[in-house]
């Protein structure tokens, strides 16, 4: 079992461009030797057919003198030709020069077959000459007194002529064959340069030490010349180093603002304690518990955001969900807020069911309203209608608003409007991450808008239940 698993090993550990030139050169050796075999075949038939033609031309001229009754003895032949007419009895009736008179080149039942198969083949010291000879049989006479003309040629020459060819042609085809393999194994070298090329490049980028870089500066792998599937490959991997170092840069910096924005509470905690034990006067209990309370909603919004990015997050199965529960529940967290907060209802503001985790969007719609009280001027609307097929609910505010080229950017995590960067409000910049992920998973589209005259408008969009789920 060993001794027939080795060579199995050994071509699989075999470089690639090894195994294709063996491939090609099996094959060419199974191309060349099948060519060698037909063009033996087919001149071993010609010749044979030659030989043949000449001999039966020979036998029918015989046979015509026959049949004139003017047929000399010796009969004349040509070269090395050897012939012979016989009658019925097998008795010879004349030969050529140097055939025997006597006895005939063949007994009466191998002149039967072959009258039948028209020629063969016969060992040479039957007729008396060397090698091999091919006979021919040529019916004479007429039917009361049949006669049969034996004409036998040597074969030593097309035999010859045979060997002499394969001999060449196997020696051809070996400097055929190995010419061959020299110019594959470089045409297939030449082929795979850019995938060596690219493995270089791979491996240089591991160690840090790419040649190549972007406009940006990131480490690149080589583009080839040639515009072919190698090109295209390179450029599929580029765009996932491009990919992988967004995503890496993603997490240092929210690996670097998670560390800042633990930061804050964590000093103004210890900074509260030193002075305590400096001054020997109790910490406020409030200002602790709300440091406390803040890093506490910071570290839960971070662990959410680490589940949310390693896959869907467990909550209770589906269930339908009534928005105007979920947004009552918010206007009564912002119960004593700096700004009233209130329900608004539209058309289909009670039809407004969706299937879903009812706590996942309940903190949607408080993250909402949370950032909605921090920067309106007088006042929130819980805004609550379906219409279409798909539940609306809006969160607005008398604020300044935010620019249109910054609504998309907000949702990014740790992300601030410049007039916000105060910690001292309460903002982690993760709120309106967490909520667009949460309602991504509802299928539904949460977008920011303008509020006339001014104000900002938060819009979760989301699928209305089945009647059957409703029920």
């Amino acid at each position: 079992m060993r001794l027939v698993s080795w060579p199995v090993r050994s071509w699989h550990r075999a470089r690639l461009r090894t195994r294709l030139v063996a491939l090609a050169a099996a094959a060419l050796v199974v191309a060349l030797a099948l060519s060698l075999v037909v063009l033996v075949v087919v001149l071993r038939a010609s010749l044979e057919r030659a030989l043949d033609g000449a001999a039966r031309q020979t036998g029918q001229d015989v046979a015509a003198l026959v049949d004139a009754d003017r047929l000399p003895d010796p009969i004349p032949a040509g070269g090395t030709t050897v012939v012979q007419v016989i009658d019925r009895n097998g008795r010879v009736l004349a030969a050529s020069a140097g055939a025997d008179r006597l006895v005939p080149m063949l007994p009466a039942s191998e002149v039967a077959l072959v009258l039948r198969d028209e020629e063969r083949y016969e060992p040479g010291y039957r007729f008396g000459v060397e090698g091999v000879v091919r006979v021919v049989a040529v019916s004479a006479g007429t039917a009361s007194d049949p006669k049969t003309v034996l004409v036998a040629v040597p074969a030593s020459e097309v035999h010859e002529s045979v060997r002499v060819v394969r001999v060449v042609l196997l020696t051809g085809y070996a400097i055929l064959l190995v010419l061959l393999v020299i110019m594959a194994w470089r045409m297939v070298g030449a082929a795979l340069h850019a995938v060596e090329e690219l493995r270089t490049g791979a491996e240089a980028i591991a160690v840090g030490r790419g040649s190549v870089r972007d406009g940006g500066g990131a480490e690149r792998l080589p583009l080839p010349r040639a515009h072919d599937e190698i090109f295209r490959l390179t450029v599929t991997l580029n765009s996932m180093l491009a990919r992988l170092d967004a995503a890496r840069a993603r997490q240092r910096a929210f690996v670097a603002d998670a560390a800042h924005e633990l930061r804050s509470p964590l000093a103004s905690l210890r900074t509260q304690i030193e002075v305590a034990e400096v001054t020997s006067t109790p910490a406020e209990p409030a200002e602790l518990l709300a440091d406390v309370s803040r890093l506490t909603r910071l570290v839960d919004d971070l662990l959410l955001l680490a589940r949310m990015d390693d896959g869907p997050v467990r909550h209770r199965p589906p269930e339908p969900v009534e928005l105007a529960v979920v947004a009552d529940a918010a206007v009564a967290r912002s119960a004593g807020a700096r700004v009233p907060v209130v329900r608004v209802d539209r058309p289909g503001a009670a039809s407004a069911v969706v299937e879903g985790d009812e706590d996942g969007l309940t903190r949607v719609v408080t993250n909402l309203v949370e950032n909605a009280v921090r920067y309106a001027d007088s006042g929130v609307e819980v805004r609550l209608g379906s219409d279409g097929g798909r539940a609306t609910l809006e969160v607005v505010d008398d604020g300044p608003g935010i620019p249109a080229a910054d609504r998309e950017r907000v949702f990014a995590r740790f992300t601030r409007r410049d007039d916000a960067r105060d910690r001292d409000s309460g903002g982690s910049g993760l709120g309106l991450a967490i909520a667009r992920e949460i309602v991504r998973r509802h299928d539904g589209t949460i977008t920011l808008g303008e509020e006339s005259p001014h104000g900002l408008v938060a819009t979760v969009s989301l699928p209305l239940a089945s009647p059957d789920e409703e029920s």
